[in-house]
């Protein structure tokens, strides 16, 4: 067990930097900037514009003003409106980039979540150096079929999408096979809620946390785990992973941000190492984790299991 005597640091972040949605605000606002100044060259008041168009007042001063994200539609409408076709192309490449730095899970997963895992698929093959921080939940990567199976009935309970959780569990199980690859080192974080937190059956944690055993003595595998004990240098708010040093995903209910400003990736990149910092590896973690195993077990074989 390990107790970390650390002064704890107070960080300083704005609202929009501590909720890692600063460069999506500024993709959005820069948007909005953009077809404000096609309104204006085409002399037309917000008012003018929204009646052309049979909107609701309100919708241009949100759209310009970055309080709302416009769809395809409304690029081409508000084109068309201010007599400016001609950037319909290139304002729908911005908001397709904005929609790829705030990708809505109701957009990602319409097609099914076997195809987000292939488009995850295709990212893994190109990053190298993986680091994960997880409060809550066991990483995919790392999870075990019987675990990411009842993850994934939990996704189409709650947003409601198609159900192909047997095809999504096959690829996410077929992408854990990079774990094996050399040229790939890979550093999970997890706190002990995350092990001890009731998201599946009781056998099925025990055997994911049986997989995280094994796990924690691969030689490209670095797990750490912090117990409740251990005092933090700085909280543990949300997950989020670092790909090599170009890209930040970070996890909300609603939306996959993900963040690649170089001030994003240097402020989460010093969080994580902050929260490794005070983490247990190598015989302490798997102690930990054997620990928690025994509570699950006594409890299973307990009166009324």
């Amino acid at each position: 067990m390990q107790l970390v005597i650390t002064p704890l640091i107070e960080m300083s972040l704005s609202p929009s930097m501590s909720s890692g949605t600063s460069s999506v605000d500024e993709a959005r606002k820069a948007l909005g900037k953009r077809l404000r100044e096609l309104r204006v060259a085409a002399k037309l008041s917000g008012k003018q514009l929204a009646e052309s168009l049979s909107w609701a007042g309100s919708k241009v001063s949100k759209i310009e003003n970055g309080h709302q994200t416009p769809t395809d539609d409304d690029i081409r409408d508000w084109a068309r409106a201010t007599e400016s076709e001609g950037q319909t192309a290139s304002l729908l490449a911005a908001l397709h980039n904005l929609e790829l730095q705030h990708a809505e899970w109701q957009r990602v997963l319409k097609a099914g979540m076997k195809t987000h895992q292939a488009t995850l698929s295709q990212i893994d093959e190109k990053t190298r150096f993986y680091r994960g921080f997880d409060n809550t939940v066991i990483p995919g990567l790392i999870q075990t079929p019987e675990y990411a199976r009842a993850r994934f009935a939990q996704v189409v309970m709650v947003h409601k999408v198609p159900n192909d959780v047997n095809e999504a569990v096959r690829v996410r199980m077929q992408r854990q096979e990079m774990l094996y690859r050399p040229d790939k080192r890979f550093h999970f974080v997890l706190t002990e809620a995350a092990l001890r937190y009731r998201l599946v059956s009781v056998d099925i944690m025990i055997g994911q946390l049986d997989r995280l055993m094994a796990i924690s003595s691969m030689r490209n595998v670095k797990l750490g785990i912090i117990d409740f004990k251990t005092q933090y240098v700085t909280d543990p708010r949300h997950n989020f992973w670092v790909l090599d040093d170009h890209l930040v995903r970070v996890e909300t209910y609603s939306a996959e941000l993900n963040l690649r400003q170089p001030q994003e990736i240097e402020l989460y990149t010093g969080i994580f190492e902050h929260l490794a910092g005070v983490a247990s590896y190598g015989s302490a973690a798997r102690e930990l984790i054997g620990r928690v195993m025994r509570d699950l077990a006594a409890e299973a074989e307990g009166p009324g299991a």
